[in-house]
């Protein structure tokens, strides 16, 4: 993760760690942030006679294809009819998979045991991404004890084997003396193997060391140096960085222009501290004109991506204009007619949208084997030709009829918000750039 102590500009000092490299940088498939090219449609063709003659490497990488949509329609019931052909051969990356998709709802009912337990099975090969996993579930907690030290160990497993996202990981806790002695030095050089390995949080955080003089001379220079190139590589938390700097001369002259632009580029990717800094800029008028509502819109949008600092700086707002008798906090922000905001509320809109309908096809898929279990609940007897056995499967799929209709609304459903989804999208892409107001 990228780390930071400083406070945002807040009517309420607030500090909040965020588990950024967990849940929002994991690529579905496999958890590192170092890039691969996409899959071509020739290559779906060319895995389908391997994986159905039983090559658990070509059953992985065919289940990827459902899964993601890569030359077929995507379809997480035949990814899981070949992630589970992988798995049963006992394939890493397979089981590692099955275990993600438990943890986060793709495509599986939400299971933190079983997404634990599929991750031990991988990580006993020595699978890295297994064991960066295992390392993400003692640090934050998830279905065990919250354990630093077995989440360092994890993490070093993982990045004995050059997983950038763990060699990241390792700098931090060394950097915040979790689970290992505080030890600048050791968090700079993982930091530094992490960023050469193309790992852009692992450069946030060298710039951020560098800034503060931690384990090093003190260096604006070069903390921008490095805050620039994460950036480059689409790190929200370094644009962010480098607007909050901007905004309040750290390390260079106060530039309002720079700092909205790289504080409205950090929040269309869902940066919550750069919504609330932006709202703070309204609030208080600087680089641009003053006004309430636009504030008040940032920082919800602050609150809702989690920041709690927007989340006390628009109560406590709101409690200063209520006492005005202004009613702007009730009245919403839908007339703004603010091109940033509403770029930044149409992407929140995407990835909720995304996420539902993930939801939505994980439900229906989970409704479908219900009524399918149902229909054949009398096979698992000992007289599955006798009269008892076809009662049972005739009874169950009697049963079975509502759990068919319960998929069949959710695939309605989620075929509703894929026209939404589809819309802001074209909407998105054919929106011009913001520029500064």
């Amino acid at each position: 993760m990228s780390f930071r102590t400083r406070a945002a500009a807040s009517a309420f000092l607030t500090f909040a760690l965020v588990f950024t490299a967990h849940a929002q940088t994991q690529t579905r498939v496999q958890s590192s942030t170092q890039a691969t090219a996409p899959p071509s449609d020739e290559e779906f063709y060319s895995l389908r006679e391997p994986a159905a003659a039983g090559d658990a490497q070509a059953q992985f990488k065919l289940g990827n294809h459902y899964f993601d949509g890569l030359g077929v329609a995507q379809d997480y019931g035949q990814a899981l009819i070949w992630y589970r052909k992988s798995a049963a051969q006992n394939y890493a990356p397979a089981l590692n998979q099955l275990g993600s998709m438990h943890q986060h709802k793709w495509g599986l009912p939400r299971n933190y045991k079983r997404a634990l337990n599929y991750y031990r099975l991988a990580a006993k090969q020595g699978y890295s991404v297994a064991e960066y996993n295992l390392g993400v579930m003692y640090q934050s907690g998830t279905w065990v004890k919250r354990d630093y030290k077995q989440a360092f160990d994890w993490y070093r497993k993982a990045a004995e084997q050059n997983l950038a996202d763990a060699e990241n990981e390792l700098g931090y806790f060394y950097q915040c003396g979790w689970g290992v002695k505080r030890d600048y030095a050791q968090a700079l050089a993982w930091y530094r193997r992490s960023a050469n390995h193309g790992n852009s949080n692992g450069e946030t955080n060298l710039g951020f060391m560098a800034e503060k003089g931690w384990g090093q001379p003190q260096s604006y220079d070069e903390a921008f140096s490095w805050y620039y190139k994460a950036a480059e590589h689409g790190n929200d938390e370094a644009m962010e960085n480098i607007g909050y700097n901007f905004q309040n001369g750290v390390g260079v002259a106060v530039d309002y222009a720079k700092a909205w632009s790289w504080l409205v580029k950090s929040a269309a990717l869902g940066n919550g501290t750069a919504e609330n800094q932006l709202g703070w800029m309204y609030q208080f008028g600087q680089g641009v004109k003053q006004d309430d509502a636009k504030a008040v819109a940032w920082y919800r949008l602050a609150a809702d991506q989690g920041s709690v600092s927007g989340r006390n700086n628009r109560y406590s707002f709101c409690e200063e204009l209520e006492e005005r008798g202004d009613t702007v906090c009730k009245s919403g922000d839908t007339s703004l007619n603010d091109a940033a905001l509403e770029m930044v509320q149409r992407r929140v809109r995407i990835r909720d949208l995304r996420a539902q309908i993930t939801g939505l096809e994980t439900d229906a898929l989970a409704e479908d084997n219900s009524a399918d279990e149902l229909a054949h609940m009398g096979d698992n007897g000992k007289q599955k030709n006798g009269g008892i056995a076809k009662a049972m499967n005739a009874l169950g799929t009697v049963a079975g009829e509502k759990p068919r209709l319960d998929a069949a609304q959710f695939r309605e459903q989620a075929a509703r918000l894929r026209e939404e989804l589809a819309r802001l999208e074209s909407l998105d892409q054919s929106s011009a750039s913001v520029i500064f107001p």
